[in-house]
């Protein structure tokens, strides 16, 4: 058995995204943390790539796309998580944020044992990442955060009616038939009660 030599602080601050809040601008009937989103991204992205190459002829690989879903938002560890509206306010702030983005990914990766490095900058770098992939991701992203949005308005929360409208006009301006698809087939159920979804079984 090899000795291990080494020490690394990757997966501590990996463990601290639950600490992270999302939605910051907004008050909040739930509260959703970056570690949890992550996950819901994840096993959306994964579904539309299975959905891709099962309906529509694609030919992703579904288990990269949702391991890389769960490292999509790794660096607001240290970053914390800009809200969209502040992400996009100007170019300049855009601009900006991309920079700051880069700059923790590398010093995320740098954390790491180097004989580990390699695998997890195609994970953890957005510029590493196939495009197909990356395209299937930020829809899952856009899914989830209109989910988010729909279950505050079932709890009463008016707070996320016009963030709610505008998701709902980018995932349609998407033209992703994989898109189109889970919306038609799994979102509906989503606003259901446990008794509702039973009843449907």
């Amino acid at each position: 058995m090899k000795e291990i030599l080494v020490s690394s602080s990757f997966y501590a601050y990996l463990s601290r995204l639950r600490w992270i809040k999302r939605w910051g601008l907004k008050r909040n009937a739930h509260e959703e943390n970056v570690m949890e989103h992550s996950w819901e991204v994840s096993v959306i992205a994964h579904t539309l790539a299975l959905i891709k190459n099962h309906y529509y002829k694609g030919a992703v690989d579904a288990n990269a796309i949702a391991t890389a879903a769960l490292y999509h938002d790794i660096t607001e560890v240290i970053t914390g998580d800009l809200p969209t509206p502040i992400k996009y306010h100007s170019l300049e702030i855009s601009a900006a944020y991309k920079q700051i983005e880069h700059q923790a990914e590398l010093e995320l990766l740098a954390l790491l044992p180097s004989e580990l490095r390699s695998d997890f900058e195609s994970l953890i770098s957005h510029d590493k990442l196939p495009e197909d992939h990356i395209k299937i991701i930020k829809a899952a992203d856009k899914i989830s955060a209109y989910l988010k949005c729909q279950a505050e308005l079932k709890a009463g929360n008016t707070e996320f009616e016009i963030a709610a409208e505008q998701i709902a006009l980018s995932i349609g301006e998407l033209n992703q038939p994989e898109v189109i698809f889970f919306m038609q087939a799994f979102v509906p159920s989503c606003g259901l009660t446990l008794d509702g979804l039973m009843k449907t079984n």
